[in-house]
């Protein structure tokens, strides 16, 4: 369990393509986890297989490649890092599992003095849990909902506002028009539609 507050932007070293189709990843750190620790890499909840002294390396499977954006990754991609959540430290973004419902796209950013606006498409699984001023994490970064627009087809475009905090310190100060990110809405709205539905 992760909360969204990244700590570190690195950077990709190596991808190893493996003959099962899932990909070893390395990415170059001053994080120091354990062997088996999880680490959120843009939103992607992974396992830590190997530790040197300043990389760690993680195993992405087939099927985490095809639902996230961790496929489109190449060497000298940077991405958001994350060590799980303990029980002593504070819960300052909100909850997020690593688990991504979906990839979305940015439809538009706006910069201003102080934040800047984006907007970002996301498809119908997601947007049934979209509300607006709740959370979601994108690549990782747990945002609050700040515009939602609800599309004819079930779709959604929504805005995040991101600080000079945010926009210094992850990759969602680089992100451009067009580009994929991993979706990630609050599990606890998932609940919720489920103890409703079984009524």
């Amino acid at each position: 369990m992760f909360t969204g507050l990244v700590a570190e932007c690195a950077q990709v070293t190596a991808l190893e393509q493996l003959p099962d189709e899932s990909v070893r990843l390395t990415v170059h750190t001053n994080m120091a986890p354990g062997i088996g620790d999880s680490i959120s890499v843009n939103g992607v909840c992974l396992t830590v297989e190997r530790y040197e002294s300043d990389a760690i390396t993680m195993l992405a499977m087939r099927e985490t490649l095809r639902r996230t954006t961790v496929g489109s990754l190449v060497v000298g991609s940077r991405v958001n890092l994350e060590p799980a959540l303990t029980l002593h430290a504070p819960l300052g973004g909100h909850i997020v599992q690593g688990h991504v419902d979906s990839v979305g796209t940015i439809v538009s950013r706006e910069p201003s003095a102080h934040w800047d606006n984006v907007r970002i498409h996301a498809p119908a699984e997601v947007a049934r849990y979209l509300v607006l001023k709740g959370s979601i994490a994108v690549d990782g970064v747990s945002l609050t909902i700040s515009g939602l627009d609800d599309q004819p087809d079930g779709t959604a475009i929504f805005m995040v506002s991101l600080i000079p905090v945010t926009l210094d310190n992850t990759t969602m100060g680089a992100k451009q028009v067009g580009e994929s990110v991993n979706l990630e809405v609050d599990i606890l709205a998932k609940y919720v539609e489920r103890l409703i539905s079984t009524k």
